[in-house]
């Protein structure tokens, strides 16, 4: 009787875990991701080519790149959203669209301890060779900087809801605090949710 039991046991637990298993298949990373109402990767796409479109077009920026190709950082993006977004991959997206365009160079200020801290150890470890070391105050300032943010409003009402985003992103120059560029794009997305047994 114990042995059936076992037996009927171990039948029921792989039966269940058969149940539970997950299938997992590639998807397109350009395809309109419309899972839910909130922040995504469709709307960070549409983000960033709207931003690096206007700013590549703009009369005084296609003026400043028309024979070099100026130095800029990005500043922390605001998310003043409700939700937990990744602004820092919205700003890879656009300074990795700006590099490409062959228009701009930058310098990245996240890697600027890191950059420090091996310079220190060239220098001072005593474990480098000095004439191979990189010397200090070779790194170019950068002229511009590029920052802004992500705001949005969420409406409720029934089982009907809306989001409108707002991403504000500026140009400005280090050197006269001049502002060269600014743009925003908005986003606007609905929901339903279902009433169950509908």
């Amino acid at each position: 009787m114990k042995i059936k039991f076992v037996v009927a046991s171990l039948f029921a637990a792989s039966v269940l875990t058969g149940c539970a298993s997950t299938n997992v298949s590639y998807g397109d990373a350009q395809a309109v991701e419309s899972l839910t109402k909130d922040f995504g990767s469709t709307d960070l796409q549409m983000i960033a080519d709207k931003m690096v479109d206007d700013m590549l077009t703009f009369p005084v920026v296609v003026q400043l790149t028309q024979n070099r190709r100026p130095v800029m950082f990005v500043d922390r993006i605001r998310n003043k959203t409700q939700e937990h977004i990744d602004t820092e991959s919205i700003t890879d997206t656009i300074q990795n669209k700006l590099i490409n365009s062959g228009k701009f160079r930058f310098v990245d200020m996240t890697a600027a301890n890191a950059m420090a801290e091996q310079l220190n150890y060239q220098k001072n470890s005593g474990l480098v060779n000095q004439a191979t070391s990189v010397k200090a105050g070779g790194h170019i300032g950068a002229e511009y900087m590029l920052n802004g943010n992500l705001s949005s409003i969420v409406k409720n009402s029934g089982n009907k809801s809306d989001v409108y985003y707002k991403f504000t992103l500026k140009l400005q120059n280090i050197q006269t605090g001049i502002v060269e560029w600014t743009s925003e794009k908005e986003i606007r997305k609905s929901a339903k949710r279902s009433t169950f047994g509908l």
